[in-house]
Protein backbone atom coordinates (compact mmCIF):
# COMPACT_ATOMS: atom_id res chain seq x y z
CA UNK A 1 0.00 0.00 0.00
CA UNK A 2 1.54 3.21 -0.82
CA UNK A 3 0.98 6.56 0.95
CA UNK A 4 0.90 9.91 -0.89
CA UNK A 5 3.43 12.19 -0.18
CA UNK A 6 1.17 14.40 1.76
CA UNK A 7 0.10 11.97 4.25
CA UNK A 8 3.50 10.77 4.63
CA UNK A 9 4.86 14.70 5.46
CA UNK A 10 1.18 14.63 7.78
CA UNK A 11 2.85 11.66 9.52
CA UNK A 12 6.05 12.34 10.33
CA UNK A 13 4.93 15.87 11.38
CA UNK A 14 2.49 14.16 14.11
CA UNK A 15 5.38 11.98 15.13
CA UNK A 16 8.03 14.41 15.61
CA UNK A 17 5.09 16.51 17.61
CA UNK A 18 4.33 13.60 19.64
CA UNK A 19 8.01 13.44 20.40
CA UNK A 20 8.55 17.21 21.23
CA UNK A 21 5.42 17.16 23.65
CA UNK A 22 6.90 14.17 25.22
CA UNK A 23 10.14 15.82 25.88
CA UNK A 24 8.87 19.10 27.09
CA UNK A 25 6.53 17.55 29.40
CA UNK A 26 9.26 15.23 30.82
CA UNK A 27 11.64 18.12 31.48
CA UNK A 28 8.27 19.94 33.53
CA UNK A 29 8.56 17.29 35.64
CA UNK A 30 12.10 16.50 36.78
CA UNK A 31 12.93 14.21 39.32
CA UNK A 32 12.38 16.13 42.96
CA UNK A 33 15.32 17.41 44.60
CA UNK A 34 15.91 14.98 47.81
CA UNK A 35 17.09 16.64 50.96
CA UNK A 36 18.34 14.05 54.19
CA UNK A 37 17.95 15.03 57.20
CA UNK A 38 19.44 13.36 60.39
CA UNK A 39 17.01 13.83 63.58
CA UNK A 40 19.47 12.60 66.95
CA UNK A 41 18.51 13.71 70.47
CA UNK A 42 17.86 17.53 70.19
CA UNK A 43 18.66 18.24 66.72
CA UNK A 44 18.32 18.11 63.04
CA UNK A 45 20.86 18.31 60.52
CA UNK A 46 20.16 20.48 58.89
CA UNK A 47 17.75 22.74 61.13
CA UNK A 48 17.20 25.27 58.20
CA UNK A 49 15.68 23.85 54.83
CA UNK A 50 15.60 26.53 52.07
CA UNK A 51 13.34 25.40 49.34
CA UNK A 52 11.96 27.34 46.12
CA UNK A 53 8.37 27.84 45.91
CA UNK A 54 6.61 25.36 43.10
CA UNK A 55 10.33 22.93 43.25
CA UNK A 56 9.00 19.52 44.43
CA UNK A 57 11.21 18.07 47.28
CA UNK A 58 11.15 14.67 49.22
CA UNK A 59 12.74 14.64 52.50
CA UNK A 60 14.53 11.37 53.85
CA UNK A 61 13.95 11.64 57.29
CA UNK A 62 16.65 9.33 59.84
CA UNK A 63 17.43 8.61 63.22
CA UNK A 64 19.58 6.18 65.00
CA UNK A 65 18.08 7.03 68.74
CA UNK A 66 14.29 6.78 69.08
CA UNK A 67 11.34 7.43 67.41
CA UNK A 68 10.72 11.39 66.82
CA UNK A 69 8.18 13.04 64.96
CA UNK A 70 8.92 16.04 61.86
CA UNK A 71 6.14 18.60 61.65
CA UNK A 72 5.90 21.54 59.42
CA UNK A 73 2.44 22.71 60.54
CA UNK A 74 2.00 25.74 58.60
CA UNK A 75 2.93 23.57 55.49
CA UNK A 76 0.56 20.86 56.99
CA UNK A 77 3.51 18.51 57.07
CA UNK A 78 4.45 15.35 59.70
CA UNK A 79 6.06 12.17 59.28
CA UNK A 80 7.49 9.62 62.24
CA UNK A 81 11.20 9.00 62.08
CA UNK A 82 11.95 5.33 63.57
CA UNK A 83 14.77 4.62 64.18
CA UNK A 84 16.93 2.76 60.96
CA UNK A 85 14.65 3.28 58.56
CA UNK A 86 14.04 6.42 56.08
CA UNK A 87 10.90 7.83 56.47
CA UNK A 88 10.55 9.83 52.69
CA UNK A 89 8.05 13.09 53.24
CA UNK A 90 7.38 15.11 49.77
CA UNK A 91 6.75 18.67 49.71
CA UNK A 92 6.23 21.18 47.40
CA UNK A 93 6.41 24.54 48.77
CA UNK A 94 3.21 26.31 47.50
CA UNK A 95 3.82 29.75 49.30
CA UNK A 96 6.69 31.99 50.17
CA UNK A 97 7.83 32.36 53.85
CA UNK A 98 9.88 31.10 56.70
CA UNK A 99 7.55 27.87 58.85
CA UNK A 100 8.88 26.17 61.91
CA UNK A 101 9.54 22.40 61.80
CA UNK A 102 9.71 20.52 65.46
CA UNK A 103 10.10 17.32 66.74
CA UNK A 104 6.21 16.25 67.77
CA UNK A 105 7.12 12.70 69.56
CA UNK A 106 8.79 13.19 73.19
CA UNK A 107 11.94 11.96 72.88
CA UNK A 108 13.83 13.16 76.24
CA UNK A 109 15.06 16.09 78.18
CA UNK A 110 16.08 18.56 75.79
CA UNK A 111 12.99 17.72 73.15
CA UNK A 112 11.66 21.34 73.27
CA UNK A 113 14.98 22.40 71.86
CA UNK A 114 14.04 20.23 69.09
CA UNK A 115 13.49 22.48 66.43
CA UNK A 116 14.48 24.29 63.12
CA UNK A 117 12.45 26.75 59.90
CA UNK A 118 11.98 25.63 56.51
CA UNK A 119 12.48 29.11 54.24
CA UNK A 120 10.74 29.07 50.83
CA UNK A 121 11.68 31.76 48.13
CA UNK A 122 10.60 33.06 44.67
Amino acid sequence: MMISRKRRSMLLATILLGMGSVAAYSAGNASPRVIRVQARRFSFTPNELHLQLGQPVVLELTTADVVMGFNIPDLKKRADIIPDTVARLELTPDRIGTFSLFCDIFCGDGHETMTGKVIVTA
